[in-house]
């Protein structure tokens, strides 16, 4: 079977030159994935005839023009309302008209999900969308939702949120029984708010492979395969673990580029900071998913380079491979019927 993909190629901070480079390396890596690139068609070709890769590749991806681009400062009832031929708009666009399976993009986040929702509308049964991502841990990573779609989500909301994350992890990291962790101030069930209490209890009285609380440290442990926050709490998370990265790697240049002898020590130990490096590159883990809706949309971080976006066009692939969207409406089916 072939899985078709749409780029929002005029999206993010970097545009068409890095989405066309990342497409083209998609292409290279999957044998039966076909791209749909849209965005400004003339740009989007001459990216195409820079690069003699894309040649070998030409069936397996077209051009769908877009006359406008959405701000990353946009509001997303701007971005709704006003650009209707948006590179986003109609790479999703694509995905209602079932032209493609999935769309990719590095806009606007609160564009993407606006348009997403508007356009492709939720699963039945699903009240709210939400974003999952993976974070780095000791022992690989693991995922996490939500991360920034829902600020004020209810018990019933954050259950779904853990329904549809266990499934799509499930499903994309073939683990037969993920386990669930609830994000929370402490392990004890004492503690925590009264959302947190009676979202545990909706948990615990689920199918769900429940392990009980987590705190925010637990998740760079990799204690669980999926945490399960609101919003609020779930992007806080996000960039404060992008932000200690950063610095890290701040502290690590200053320490090294000290004087001749720590340049000496740094050119030893090359290998391993490279390693290091690598590890805890956020775009190694780039590619959120807007689950809950009735197609696939995924989330590329704004300012990825090639081989972070490539991973968020991987992202996409792994959850048309298997099928995420129709597992996830069948699930909530059955629960809303019992």
């Amino acid at each position: 079977m072939t899985i078709k993909v749409s780029i929002d190629a005029s999206g993010g901070d970097r545009g068409i030159p890095t989405t066309v480079a990342a497409g083209i390396k998609a292409l290279i890596a999957f044998s039966d994935l076909h791209l749909v690139f849209v965005g400004d068609k003339s740009s989007i070709q001459a990216e195409f005839d820079k690069n003699i890769s894309a040649q070998k590749h030409a069936k397996r991806f077209s051009i769908a023009h877009a006359s406008e681009v959405v701000a990353m400062c946009e509001s997303p009832s701007t971005a709704l309302r006003k650009k209707k031929d948006s590179s986003m708009r109609v790479a999703i666009n694509l995905v209602k008209d079932n032209s493609v399976d999935a769309c990719v993009s590095a806009g606007n986040t609160g564009a993407l999900m606006a348009i997403s929702r508007f356009v492709l509308k939720t699963i039945k049964g699903v009240d709210r969308p939400a974003i999952m991502g993976r974070m780095p841990t000791m022992n690989g990573h693991t995922h996490m939702l939500d991360l920034g779609a829902n600020v004020d989500s209810k018990p019933e909301a954050l259950l779904e949120f853990a329904v549809m994350g266990s499934i799509a992890v499930k499903y994309t990291e073939n683990i037969a029984l993920p386990t669930v962790g609830l994000l929370n101030i402490g392990e004890e069930e004492m503690k925590g708010n009264d959302k947190i209490k009676q979202t545990a209890e909706l948990l615990k009285a689920s199918d769900l492979n429940y392990v009980g609380f987590v705190e925010g440290d637990d998740i760079y442990k990799g204690t669980v395969d999926l945490v399960v926050c609101d919003g609020f709490e779930g992007n806080i998370a996000l960039k404060a673990s992008e932000g200690v990265a950063s610095m890290m790697g701040h502290y690590l240049k200053q320490a090294f580029t000290k004087n001749i002898f720590t340049k000496l020590i740094a050119l030893i130990a090359t290998p391993v900071l490279k390693d290091f490096k690598a590890s805890l590159n956020p775009g190694k883990y780039n590619g959120a998913s807007l689950l809950g809706l009735r197609g696939v949309v995924v989330k590329s971080h704004g300012g990825a380079d090639v081989d972070s976006f490539f991973q968020a066009i991987k992202e996409a692939y792994l959850e048309v491979q298997a099928k995420i969207t129709e597992k996830i409406t069948k699930q909530v089916g059955q629960q809303t019927h019992e």
